[in-house]
């Protein structure tokens, strides 16, 4: 019956995962709708649980993800290349690092940029550490980019190169089961890999339309700040439809004329903005602290990497296990995984052709140092306009503070306070706006791309009225939360994802054992004059 539906809707898919997909969004979005406090104290509840209970092992996990990758890096398996020997990259090191970033974290670089760093500044996560101080801001530099660095990236690349591993060096379908092929076999194609894959596929729907609904947030404060638009329903419901028109062209358009063209346009763009604020703020004083910032990341990645907060009962003042790693870092990881099929799927896609070692040097430190930088100066300028140290404050006046007090009242406003303090503020918050306005319509392409690659098991696009339902759905899904639920929608899909983020994290655990036992099958002499390994050799 399924299969009958889909040839009469013209869709290019396997049914089950498409139907079946599309019919939990459904549902899932009628219940949020009716009972959104119900189900957000629920899954509150259980994140509680898991960031109480389990905060270790996501801290440990993405610790290890990062060791891994760069292990198989370094070792003899570094040389293997993504696709037959022959496959070179379809795409130029600058198009592809330009793809990575805008579908990556790029909308989440213009919404922390200036909040994450004040947020820590004037609420430090170590005890002991003296609010705007010069040891509070040298720490709010350094879990920024920690959370937005190679930790981030890790999440992001090690499902992605167990995508590509797989699907182009033994030609399996572009599906989120494939890497369990080493475990499953030709299960993949059965109950328990379609189970996989629409899992997959949910987890990316929601992620990604939490996202859109926060990215909705900043561009209606932006507009709010610039013409005065008022911050109401009706008009975040026009910013969704707006980008999500924009984003329903680039994928009709297809990867190559449509993500990559908006893709290199944006970061363009957000390259420009840096370089403004650079030169117009504190030249040299952001100079030096772009290299000072440099050590102080790799001075504390280590201890940052392993700290848990364990002694949070006694040192916190409510007396909890956790204390702020409960609700930031450990939260991030959980949040981020339910994007990692959709990031792994699209960085898989368009990284093949290269080796093993270009895939993990690239994707985890291209972005890394860029998302280095891009703290350094925006998060920085935004502490020196705030006030570091008590002299400095103090000489400030009335002035000190202004950022932070933005910061408490709304996050998403930040960026836009930040501008007030330079010149042609109204022009650049425009800009502001326009970029964050890109970053999510390309974030919003990329999920639909994926998605539909996810159903179809084919890196060739679909029939385009198949890969527009996908982005029309997040889009939809994105504005009648807003409409019907409001913020306690957007809040209960944010436990949601949360919860989901553990599974989802246990599953890219068994992607890094599944891609161990795929390298060790692997004759190295076939990968330098040969060809890839035959899929029965997992089996033997």
């Amino acid at each position: 019956m399924l299969n009958t539906l889909a040839r009469r809707l013209g869709l290019r898919t396997d049914p089950t995962i498409f139907f079946t997909s599309a019919g939990i969004m459904v549902l899932f979005l009628v219940a949020l709708l009716i009972a959104p406090d119900a189900i957000g104290n629920a899954f509150g509840a259980g994140r509680e649980w898991v960031v109480t209970n389990l905060g270790w092992f996501f801290i440990l996990g993405v610790t290890s993800w990062v060791a891994f990758l760069l292990w198989v890096a370094i070792s003899r398996y570094g040389a293997i290349r993504l696709g037959g020997n022959d496959a070179r990259p379809a795409y130029t090191n600058v198009s592809w690092f330009t793809m990575l970033f805008a579908g990556g974290i790029g909308t989440v670089l213009m919404f922390w940029g200036v909040a994450e760093p004040i947020s820590h500044f004037s609420t430090p996560p170590r005890p002991g550490v003296e609010p705007f101080s010069v040891e509070a801001a040298d720490d709010a530099m350094s879990f920024s980019i920690y959370h937005l660095g190679l930790h981030t990236w890790a999440i992001f690349a090690m499902p992605g190169l167990a995508f590509a591993y797989f699907i182009y060096r033994y030609d399996l379908p572009m599906r989120f089961s494939s890497v369990f092929f080493p475990l499953l076999g030709e299960r993949i194609y059965g109950p328990i890999g379609k189970t996989l894959d629409i899992f997959a596929i949910l987890g990316t729907l929601f992620g990604v339309s939490v996202s859109i609904g926060l990215g909705t947030q900043q561009i209606n404060a932006g507009l709010t700040e610039l013409f005065g638009v008022p911050d109401a329903v009706f008009t975040k419901v026009v910013i969704i439809a707006v980008l999500t028109t924009v984003a329903v062209g680039s994928i009709v358009a297809g990867l190559d004329s449509g993500v990559k063209r908006l893709s290199n346009i944006n970061i363009g763009m957000a390259v420009g903005l840096l370089v403004f604020v650079l030169f117009t703020g504190s030249t040299v004083f952001l100079l030096r602290a772009v290299v000072e910032t440099f050590g102080l990341y790799i001075t504390n990645l280590l201890p940052m990497a392993f700290w848990n907060d364990t002694l949070a009962r006694y040192t916190s003042t409510d007396g909890s296990g956790w204390g702020w790693q409960g609700s930031w870092t450990v939260f991030y990881w959980a949040w981020t995984v339910t994007w990692s099929p959709f990031i792994g799927i699209f960085v898989a896609r368009i990284s093949r052709g290269r080796t093993i070692r270009e895939f993990v040097f690239g994707v985890l430190f291209a972005p890394s140092i860029f998302t280095l930088v891009w703290f350094a100066i925006f998060g920085w300028s935004a502490m020196e306009i705030d006030g570091i140290g008590s002299a400095a404050r103090e000489a400030m006046g009335d002035q000190a503070g202004v950022l932070s007090a933005a910061v408490a009242e709304s996050i998403p406003l930040a960026m836009f306070a930040f501008f007030d303090n330079f010149p042609a503020a109204t022009l650049i918050q425009g800009l502001a706006v326009v970029i964050v306005a890109i970053f999510f319509a390309t974030s919003s392409d990329s999920a639909s791309l994926v998605v539909d690659m996810l159903c179809t098991g084919s890196p060739d696009p679909g029939p385009w009225h198949q890969r527009v339902f996908w982005g029309v759905s997040e889009g939809m899904l994105a504005a009648m939360l807003i409409v019907l639920a409001g913020d306690a929608g957007l809040t209960a899909l944010q436990e949601v994802i949360t919860v989901v983020g553990l599974p989802m994290f246990i599953l890219v655990f068994v992607m890094m054992f599944s891609l161990l036992r795929g390298l060790s099958h692997e004759d190295l002499s076939e990968v330098r004059v040969g060809s890839p390994p035959k899929p029965e050799k997992l089996n033997e």
